[in-house]
């Protein structure tokens, strides 16, 4: 069974070797770390965005419900400004707010 001080020692190691990666990735030293830019949040939609994007696809609360996986209800609140959507529902309408009509190839 490995001592305190041995898994101690070893993750000081480990946890130094990781910040001198980092730091030599930072000025521009180490080409093998893999970086990614991730997209912003999507912005809140209003009440009226969300009739909105309903309304290009010229279809009812109920079917829009349908193309977004959610109740009736929920798409009632949000047009009402009752509730707001988050999450992956927000993002799929920021989506759909650009090109509505990729809901029905979804």
């Amino acid at each position: 069974m490995a001592k305190k001080t041995e898994v101690q020692n070893d993750f000081f190691e480990e946890l130094k070797a990781g910040l001198t990666a980092a730091i030599e990735h930072a000025k521009g030293r180490r080409k093998d770390l893999r970086t990614t830019t991730l997209p912003r949040p999507p912005k809140e939609l209003s009440a009226k965005e969300i009739v909105k994007v309903r309304t290009k696809l010229n279809v009812s609360q109920a079917v829009f419900a349908r193309y977004l996986n959610i109740s009736t209800k929920t798409v009632q609140s949000w047009e009402q400004g009752l509730g707001k959507p988050n999450g992956a529902s927000l993002k799929l309408l920021s989506i759909a707010k650009k090109n509505p009509k990729i809901l029905l190839e979804i």
